[in-house]
């Protein structure tokens, strides 16, 4: 499986990367997020947000789980963290099959029930400000968008 590396240097690029990724996808699109706490998890979904149109604030749903945001596309962010053994209700499936773009934060937490076909980013800390965002994509739409965005 091909992947593909970013560098950013500033929560600004995380951010700036995220908009311009959002100017790809298409509805039903799926990415999963994983990183260390602090990582720029939260920073690469505002970004994302951003670039779909989102006006409201954008923030982790720890608490809340799901999120989900209007613009271009709707926007739905989740954070499984804090999942028990009662996910099975949360109809994940509707939304990674729905008109919008869905993140997932900790996806590895719920990974028998992540589609086949997505984009997974890894965000690691590099420094204080340099974050390397590594790209996984699973299925051909998403090594394609890879090739576009990271030449």
């Amino acid at each position: 499986m091909n992947q593909f590396e970013i560098i950013t240097t500033s929560p600004e690029e995380t951010g700036q990367f995220a908009e311009e990724l959002a100017g790809h996808l298409n509805p039903g699109a799926v990415l999963t997020l994983e990183g260390d706490l602090g990582a720029g998890k939260t920073t690469f979904t505002k970004g994302l947000a951003k670039g779909l149109g989102v006006t409201k604030t954008v923030n982790s749903p720890t608490f809340t789980i799901i999120k989900e945001y209007r613009g271009r596309l709707p926007l739905y962010h989740m954070d499984v963290y804090r999942l028990d053994d009662s996910f099975e209700d949360l109809g994940f499936d509707e939304y990674f099959e729905g008109e919008g773009v869905t993140v997932v934060e900790w996806a590895h937490l719920i990974q028998d029930q992540l589609p086949e076909e997505l984009l997974s980013l890894s965000i690691y800390r590099e420094g204080d400000s340099t974050r390397r965002i590594v790209l996984k994509p699973y299925g051909d739409r998403y090594s394609e968008l890879c090739k576009e965005i990271v030449s």
